[in-house]
């Protein structure tokens, strides 16, 4: 299994971005799959999670800012207004679970992708 992440850069303040990631050797019809984030110095988080069903969850600090889509094995994660405290790595993941994407149910990372917002 193989997650190819793509889509980071550097923006100010308010810009937006997309980050895609697309997982290959596999069949996850029925895994859930998100985006996790590590700002330097802390712990991964979860950013956002799509099911098969089609519903999504985010963290608290990205609600109504971003947006995860998903369409058979490969997701984004659409960035708009987006905030110095955004700047990150930013890993797709994909669960072991249908509903629930967590940091212990990762079962494949992809291989990061650096996001920076500059003030």
């Amino acid at each position: 299994v193989q997650l190819q992440a793509s889509g980071g850069g550097l923006v100010q303040t308010g810009g937006s971005l997309r980050l895609s990631c697309e997982a290959s050797g596999s069949i996850f019809k029925n895994n859930a799959m998100g985006w996790f984030r590590q700002a330097p110095g802390k712990q991964r988080e979860l950013v956002a999670v799509a099911t098969p069903a089609g519903s999504h969850n985010y963290g608290d600090s990205v609600k109504g800012r971003f947006t995860i889509t998903r369409d058979n094995a490969k997701i984004w994660l659409q960035m708009n207004r987006l905030k110095p405290e955004d700047t990150a790595v930013y890993y797709c993941a994909v669960s072991r679970r249908y509903w629930s994407l967590s940091l212990e149910d990762v079962t494949s990372w992809g291989q990061g992708t650096l996001v920076t917002v500059s003030s």
